[in-house]
């Protein structure tokens, strides 16, 4: 279980420009779920991610994984727990590696560095199968640049990639919003298989309202920093995208747009 606990951050603190994202923000997310967050830009979306992952501080409040406090965490100690996939397929992914030695790096994510082979010759069947599920002929291209490959081709690897080492969350910051629709289609398709396939319990940025709908068991909206939109197991099964616009619709009323 994921849990944030009276969330405080501040932006520009003690400025004119000061703002408020967060106060008092809490949420549980249990295991097994798949969040689906939308939500208007501003809402605080990214920057829910940003703290769960360790990239930004928190002003004050706690998060725990399990029972675990990793409020004080670095970075780079929670990713060895957490997965992410970012909206850009350049960065989950290094441009001027051969496609083997990108696998090699994320095998060996959490892991001791020594003085042996970056690329362990052993495992080369095992980076090929996992190639093999993505569906798009990358197992037979292992020497190839991933720079030069598709944005989708790269963004299917990054999530290859992000799930290779066991994980406990994946988090996913729009991570279609870069394709074509087609594309997109294809990466929620292999995001939904690995999901499922690894029990991953995962949490989804997007603006794809379509994507929200159909994907996960968990739909939540975010508007300035609170939750306004909570739908869990069946009623989130019963939600429509008119259901998701009708809210937005609301909000943008209650602002004065």
């Amino acid at each position: 279980m994921l849990e944030l606990k009276n969330i405080n951050k501040y932006y520009n603190a003690g400025t004119v420009n000061e703002m408020c994202l967060f106060r008092d923000f809490n949420l549980k997310i249990g295991e097994g779920e798949f969040v689906s967050v939308v939500g208007s830009n501003g809402s605080g979306k990214t920057t829910l991610l940003n703290l769960i992952c360790g990239s930004i501080p928190l002003d004050s409040g706690t998060i725990l994984i399990g029972r675990e406090n990793i409020t004080k965490m670095p970075e780079y100690k929670r990713q060895r727990r957490i997965g992410r996939v970012y909206q850009n397929p350049a960065m989950g992914t290094c441009p001027n590696m051969t496609i083997l030695e990108n696998m090699a790096l994320a095998d060996t994510k959490g892991k001791s560095f020594n003085l042996l082979p970056g690329t362990n010759k052993a495992r080369i069947d095992f980076y090929r199968d996992q190639l093999k599920t993505l569906g798009l002929g990358l197992e037979d291209k292992l020497q190839v640049k991933v720079g030069v490959l598709s944005g989708g081709q790269r963004q299917a690897m990054a999530l290859l990639m992000s799930t290779m080492t066991p994980i406990e969350f994946l988090i996913l910051d729009e991570h279609t919003a870069a394709l074509d629709p087609k594309t997109a289609e294809t990466i929620m398709e292999l995001t939904d298989k690995i999901v499922q396939a690894k029990h991953l319990t995962t949490i989804m940025v997007t603006h794809n309202l379509r994507f929200a709908v159909e994907y996960g068991n968990r739909l939540l909206m975010m508007h300035q920093g609170e939750t306004v939109m909570d739908k869990k197991a069946e009623e989130k099964a019963a939600t429509r995208i008119v259901d998701i616009l009708a809210m937005f619709n609301e909000i943008s009323i209650e602002c004065g747009n």
